[in-house]
């Protein structure tokens, strides 16, 4: 049974709203250990949560009291449909609230955790979801377009939501392999004086997109998925001169693809294939006076039909806090570097 606003009452210093919750088990897993959920949304909407037995008690300014009791609904709703509440949950219904519904009433539809429908990725071993509104529309296009541009910083699951949409739609039946690339591009290093076959050389440079992998497949599964070629894993190189039916392709770090390279690579697609190209244009690592093949095709190709293009910011960030504010701090020096 949803939980009841049983009552809100306005002060002179702000509000206080009561709600209550019939199932005392799942207020325990709405509360969290040591109550660190309740701490986490108190900081988030600068309120305070009292327990009184199977209430809530949300005192503060009487906006912030209604989105903290919607937010509690919302989250305590997904507890009774079996999911789980994490600071990571949390973090995404604070980030996917829809702004256009009054906030006057607490209603859980404020809260909506996937902006109108559920939305999951399921793999072998986990359910992914999105967790900001680029997010949401980057992962609705990966399901909806043939080729799509994820641009943005670090930390914002480009990559990664990428890779679990190519597992979900293989899991289906909705393509026949999945085919993950990245330009071998150095960073201080070169490929040759790494010791090794080709193999071991480009290994390191892949390294983020095995990772990827087995968070959603089993690694039994995905030995025998790369042995039978069904997950292909090879440098922006080897893509030239082949066509790609009925994949899922994936290019990573795509900022350092040269705007030759990245012609090459948009020309591969093939009869029942998809594309994602993933890439932060602040992070090009390409000999001086060489053109970034991600800017031009991004430029180019905006607006073009079959092709989304979504942009992140430091807002979408979902590693570390820290991540998010070392991002925003060297996007406004940016001016200044230039100058």
């Amino acid at each position: 049974m949803a939980p009841t606003v049983l009552q809100t009452t306005s002060h002179s210093e702000g509000s206080e709203a009561l709600v209550e919750f019939s199932d005392n088990r799942l207020l325990i897993d709405l509360c969290g250990e040591f109550d660190r959920n309740l701490a986490q949304i108190e900081q988030a909407l600068d309120i305070t949560i009292l327990r009184k037995g199977n209430n809530l008690v949300l005192l503060g300014p009487e906006a912030d009291t209604a989105r903290g009791a919607a937010l509690l609904r919302a989250l305590y709703e997904r507890l009774e449909q079996g999911r789980s509440v994490t600071p990571a949950d949390i973090d995404a219904a604070l980030r996917l609230e829809r702004p256009e519904i009054e906030r006057r009433a607490p209603d859980a539809r404020q809260f909506d955790l996937f902006g109108g429908g559920e939305m999951e990725i399921r793999t072998r071993k986990r359910v992914v979801e999105p967790r900001s509104p680029a997010q949401r529309a980057y992962v609705k296009a990966l399901f909806r377009d043939q080729l799509v541009f994820g641009i943005g910083p670090a930390g914002t699951g480009k990559t990664y939501l990428a890779v679990a949409v190519a597992v979900a739609m293989f899991i289906e039946g909705a393509i026949d392999r999945i085919v993950l690339s990245r330009p071998a591009v150095e960073a201080g290093e070169r490929l040759g004086f790494l010791p090794g076959d080709m193999k071991e050389k480009v290994d390191p440079y892949m390294q983020p997109l095995y990772d990827a992998l087995g968070d959603f497949l089993p690694g039994r599964q995905l030995a025998r998925m790369m042995e039978e070629n069904q997950i292909e894993i090879a440098p922006l190189a080897f893509m030239r001169g082949r066509t790609l039916s009925n994949a899922f392709i994936v290019l990573d770090e795509a900022q350092n693809a040269t705007e030759m390279q990245m012609k090459m690579f948009l020309t591969r697609i093939g009869e029942g294939s998809r594309m994602a190209v993933t890439g932060d244009v602040t992070q090009i690592d390409l000999p001086h006076g060489t053109r970034s093949g991600l800017v031009q095709a991004s430029r180019l190709l905006e607006g073009v039909e079959g092709v989304s293009l979504i942009r992140f910011g430091a807002r979408d960030v979902v590693r570390h806090p820290l991540v998010a504010r070392i991002i925003e701090a060297y996007d406004k020096d940016r001016p200044t570097a230039a100058d």
